[in-house]
């Protein structure tokens, strides 16, 4: 009866709602079957209609729930015959997953995919694989819905070989047949190669990751650097023009006590002068009434008795000293502040430019490369020009030049420079780059130019204005020129001048190339523009070439 039991479906057994074999099963009006807590879990607080998790009957009233004896009995004797829970929903293969190729039915999810056999597996159609001798050569690999494309579509073969001419993979009668004499290997041969190639690609990716992840860092270091000093300047310079309107206003204050002093000086000098010339108005107005009753005397004896006893008038201010200048006080002051008022925006507008200047140019310094392999992470490619080149340089390969006697029939262009043996390139530089140049025979200058730089006359040699820098290599010396001030270099001549540029941080380096790397010169600078590789030449026959580094 148990050994029946077991060949029955498992999911007769097993509870729909939590999947697993049935614990205290109960039998529900509609026939089926679940677990006790499940149903009850199901149904907990739906007050009238209740139904079937499975079929959706209802149920009115909540069906009594009574402990179905026979099927506990039947799962407790599967449990000792060692029959597991259905599988879980989640175990079946959906249309995403790679499904067993061996299971009927519904599928469940392979876990593994032979090679050999073409097939997928799921855990128990994969155990023969792990303990059965036969298939322990079998290549197991993760579940794969592709195995058919190891067949070769013309032999139904597995393709275990590879074609190195054709690039592809093969079975081994395509190797005997359509591509015989072509260079074969198994594939097993070529993925350890390409293998071998896989792992350097991820060194160097990986090394690529942890240089990026330190620039990273250092960026964010930055960062909080930038930060840090901003708040700091924004916080002395909130100070210092705090400290600039408490001195205007200082002197504001002190202007206008001294305007308000000189007002009352004046005022009472005028009050003064004004209580003197009313006095004498009253004074005046008295004497006047005494000569008009005088003059109205009847009597001459007695007008000429009284007339000696008047006294003389005292002596007047005259009137003309009296300066009035209506609406004209203190208009020198005025004047005093708005001159300093004209010049303080003058001193403002230009320290503004001056501060939006030094404001602007915040600089990211990265660390330079050190290493051969470091620089060439920033290599760039180096074509020339031909609208630039002077008529008796021969270009070759976009990347060659090579001094000649006989003239080029270039044609004429603005941008043809007439009086050097020079050649700009044709990519303008900006950020990060570097680039190499391999010179041979005597003398060339490796330099760097604006676009703008002139095409004739002293002002377009390289090196000799401010618009271009150059390193002159010769077998004996080396020299810079900027703003034709040379500057000696005592170091080794090389062959092979790398150039690095970190345009944003200004930052040009001139490099004898070998796997440390040994620096000739550097410059600290300010770009204005993008740049142009240039190159020039010295003597006939001369040749040079920017270098392929990828």
């Amino acid at each position: 009866m148990a050994q029946k039991g077991v060949d029955l479906d498992q999911e007769t057994f097993s509870c729909s709602i939590c999947l697993d074999l049935l614990k205290d099963p109960v039998t529900i009006p509609c026939g089926h079957s679940y677990c006790m807590k499940c149903i009850q879990g199901f149904w907990h607080g739906k007050e009238k209609i209740h139904s079937c998790p499975q079929c959706r009957k209802t149920f009115k009233p909540r069906p009594v729930l009574v402990k179905n004896f026979m099927f506990a009995a039947l799962v407790d004797q599967l449990k000792k015959t060692g029959v597991q829970a259905a599988p879980a929903d989640h175990c079946y293969a959906g249309p995403e997953d790679v499904s067993c190729d061996v299971c009927s039915g519904r599928k469940l999810k392979a876990i593994k995919s032979c090679l050999i056999c073409l097939a997928s597996y799921c855990e128990k159609h994969l155990q023969p694989h792990l303990d059965e001798a036969a298939f322990k050569k079998h290549k197991l690999v993760e579940p794969s819905k592709n195995l058919q494309e190891n067949i070769c579509s013309i032999h139904d073969e597995v393709m275990k070989m590879f074609c190195r001419t054709d690039q592809k993979c093969i079975c081994y009668l395509c190797s005997v047949d359509e591509h015989r004499g072509h260079d074969t290997v198994s594939a097993a041969a070529e993925r350890t190669e390409r293998q071998r190639d896989l792992e350097e690609s991820q060194q160097q990716i990986q090394q690529r990751i942890q240089d990026r992840e330190k620039e990273v860092k250092l960026l964010q270091q930055e960062v909080e650097a930038i930060n840090h000093y901003a708040d700091q300047t924004v916080k002395d310079s909130e100070k210092i023009f705090t400290q600039m309107i408490n001195l205007i206003q200082k002197r504001s204050h002190d202007v206008k006590q001294q305007i308000r002093s000189q007002q009352q000086t004046e005022v009472s000098r005028v009050k003064d002068l004004q209580e003197e010339l009313e006095q004498e108005i009253t004074e005046l107005k008295r004497r006047d009434a005494e000569l008009k009753q005088l003059s109205l005397t009847e009597d001459h004896s007695q007008f000429l008795l009284n007339y000696p006893s008047l006294p003389p008038l005292s002596e007047s201010t005259p009137s003309s000293s009296i300066n009035v200048r209506p609406l004209r006080y203190f208009e020198e002051v005025t004047a005093a502040v708005s001159e300093l008022r004209d010049k303080l925006k003058d001193i403002l507008r230009e320290e503004r430019t001056n501060i939006s200047a030094t404001v602007t140019y915040v600089v990211v310094l990265l660390p330079e490369p050190k290493s051969r392999a470091d620089f060439l992470k920033y290599s760039c490619e180096i074509s020339l020009d031909p609208n630039t080149a002077h008529r008796q340089l021969l270009l070759s390969e976009n990347r060659k030049v090579t001094m000649i006697k006989q003239p080029q029939p270039y044609s004429d262009h603005p941008d043809r420079f007439t009086d050097y043996l020079q050649v700009l390139s044709r990519e303008s530089l900006t950020g990060r780059c570097y680039w190499e140049v391999e010179w041979r025979e005597d003398y060339i200058c490796v330099a760097v130019a604006y676009k703008n730089i002139s095409r004739s006359g002293d002002e377009s040699e390289f090196g000799f204005n401010d618009r271009s820098w150059r390193l002159d290599c010769s077998p004996d010396s080396l020299s810079f020129y900027h703003k034709r001030i040379n500057t000696s270099i005592s170091a080794r001549v090389s062959s092979r001048v790398g150039v690095y540029l970190d345009h944003r941080a200004g930052v040009l380096s001139f490099y004898r190339v070998s796997k440390s790397m040994t620096l000739l010169h550097r410059v600290q600078t300010t770009f204005t523009q993008p740049l142009h590789a240039g190159l020039r030449l010295g003597w006939f026959e001369i040749s040079a070439e920017f270098c392929k580094l990828k």
